[in-house]
């Protein structure tokens, strides 16, 4: 019930359109109701002899009606079809902008394929229930009591027989209305694993392949494309019983007016024409009929998709955006900072400051806490005891607090355009000029120029068609454009060579010391140059110090150094 009342609330959205396109279709309902009462007098006419001469009248009456049908039934089309589009195109609005808003948390629970269902399947079964859905509820009401009032004034007697089938249809359709509500909602989540699949096989292809893994992936795809073609037809199979029982039902109205309708012509007690009309008027009426279980379908599809939109949509965001201060001098403290993950303790009492003009690295053992720092910084989780120039982050807003801070993430996400919109993505109205000084710097500006487009050479999906190296390389021009107060890197070097992140660090140099610099890498040499090295293990800061500081100390630094430094010999 509360679905359907959601229901409602979006269609009055769409009120001044839906009202327009309503006003039409009753106008072509209406002219379709006085067809068979003209039937009526041409039929009763036919069999008074001589014939009338109102017969060309009435057939110029027909097709003035049918002209009216046609003009009016494009506009309640266009009206009530295209404030079902308008209410889609809104619903998917609202649903991506809901999904922008909620946290990092959120998208580590859900699975892609089941956001992409809901974003396509169930946003267009809202829009068939809200255009056709309406459509037909209208025929319902209107050309069902119109047609009711007609046939209980050409005869009472034939009405209350042609009704007795009625109580069966409305058990019918609230036993199969329930029914159907359940089956879909249960399709619809098959659809949703299904998707989530097909998004994982593909974008696994490669590791699939490397490890001749085909023959179980299809095995794996197989089995829940089966449970969801299950489901299916088991939606399908009460659906395909409904409707031949609705005509099944109708069949049996048609056959008890026929003989009672019938023998009251030949007693007199109506004319032919009147049992012509009654019939016509029956006919129109088992649409309605039928067009219960059609609608009734339809808006338990639109509501239980609803229902699935709705729980997304109805999510408050765990992050909440409603500061209002401004980074200025990019001054970090972490005073007593614990964090955990579901209860696993990822970070335990870290305190330090990350200041303007000086490089800051951060170094340690495999899952020591690095990337959670950049997490909580970005806002992506919430955490108490972090301040930017004094004040707690959460007084920021999330637009400046995100803007201020220039991010070289571990995985590095490109998107389907040009490299030149890749690096200019955070600046959009950049200078072709800022873009190559800034590709100058990451070292990728000579590849950049090799390809034969040039910067407006466009990448596949996630810049698939370059290197992990060229792809951290563009995603480090990125950063650089923004000429944020804040910059990190975590491990945004992991895919370079050496001589070439030599090469990157000596030419960032000077940017690196003009504003608050965290290095966050597991590479030493990459950090070695830092003012500041912080070594993490287990969510904890064991040491700081510069290079030579920490070498001499003999501990986990020195340790981590000289097992890099074998391998380097090995390589």
């Amino acid at each position: 019930m509360k679905e359907f009342k959601d229901f409602c609330r979006l269609l009055l959205k769409q009120k001044t359109r839906l009202g327009k396109g309503l006003v039409f279709l009753l106008i072509v309902d209406g002219a379709q109701m006085v067809v068979p009462w003209i039937l009526k007098f041409v039929i009763d006419d036919l069999s008074n002899l001589p014939l009338s001469h109102s017969l060309p009248f009435y057939a110029l009456i027909i097709i003035g009606l049918g002209l009216l049908v046609l003009v009016f039934r494009f506009f309640w089309r266009v009206m009530i079809i295209g404030a079902s589009r308008m209410l889609e195109r809104d619903l998917r609005k609202d649903f991506y902008h809901r999904l922008m808003s909620l946290g990092a948390r959120f998208y580590h629970q859900t699975d892609t394929g089941d956001i992409m269902a809901r974003a396509t399947n169930d946003v267009r079964a809202v829009q068939q229930a809200a255009g056709f859905g309406v459509v037909i509820a209208a025929d319902i009401v209107f050309m069902g009591l119109v047609a009711l009032v007609m046939m209980f004034y050409i005869s009472r007697t034939l009405t209350l027989y042609a009704l007795i089938v009625g109580p069966f249809i409305a058990g019918c359709t609230y036993y199969f209305g329930k029914i159907i509500h359940i089956k879909f909602e249960r399709s619809q989540e098959g659809f949703s694993l299904l998707s989530g699949k097909v998004r994982e096989f593909i974008t696994g292809i490669h590791i699939i392949r490397n490890y001749v893994q085909e023959k179980e992936a299809i095995d794996d795809f197989d089995k829940t494309n089966e449970e969801y073609f299950n489901r299916s037809m088991d939606l399908i199979k009460h659906w395909a019983g409904f409707r031949p029982i609705i005509f099944f039902l109708a069949e049996i109205a048609f056959s008890i007016i026929l003989f009672f309708g019938g023998r009251d012509v030949i007693t007199g007690k109506i004319t032919l024409g009147s049992f012509v009309a009654f019939f016509s008027y029956l006919d129109i009426l088992i649409w309605p009929m039928i067009a219960i279980g059609i609608v009734i379908n339809r808006v338990q599809r639109g509501t239980a998709s609803l229902k699935r939109l709705n729980r997304i949509l109805t999510m408050e965001p765990e992050i909440k955006d409603r500061g209002k201060e401004k980074v200025e001098k990019g001054i970090i403290e972490f005073k007593d900072l614990y964090f955990s993950y579901n209860g696993a303790s990822v970070l335990k009492g870290i305190n330090v400051q990350f200041e303007p003009n000086k490089r800051t690295a951060i170094v340690g053992t495999t899952a020591a806490g690095r990337t959670t720092i950049v997490n909580l910084l970005w806002r992506n989780y919430d955490a108490e005891g972090i301040y930017i120039d004094g004040k707690p982050i959460g007084n920021f807003s999330l637009e400046n607090l995100r803007k201020s801070i220039g991010l070289v993430p571990q995985s590095t996400i490109l998107f389907s355009t040009t490299i030149r919109d890749n690096i200019a993505f955070g600046k959009p109205k950049t200078s072709l000029e800022e873009i190559t000084q800034v590709a100058k710097k990451a070292e990728i500006y000579q590849e950049i120029m090799e390809m034969e487009n040039g910067f407006d050479t466009l990448l596949g999906e996630r810049g698939m068609n370059l290197s992990g190296g060229q792809r951290q390389r563009i995603a480090i021009a990125r950063a650089l454009i923004l000429n944020p107060p804040i910059l990190i890197f975590d491990d945004a070097l992991s895919s370079v060579d050496s001589h070439t992140e030599k090469a990157i660090m000596a030419n960032i140099g000077d940017f690196l010391t003009q504003r608050t610099s965290i290095l966050i890498s597991h590479r030493l040499s990459a950090v070695k140059d830092a003012d500041e090295i912080l070594v993490m293990d287990n969510g904890e800061i064991t040491e700081r110090g510069t290079h030579k500081e920490l070498i001499n100390n003999g501990k986990l630094y020195t340790r981590l150094y000289e097992k890099q430094k074998l391998e380097e010999l090995l390589e």
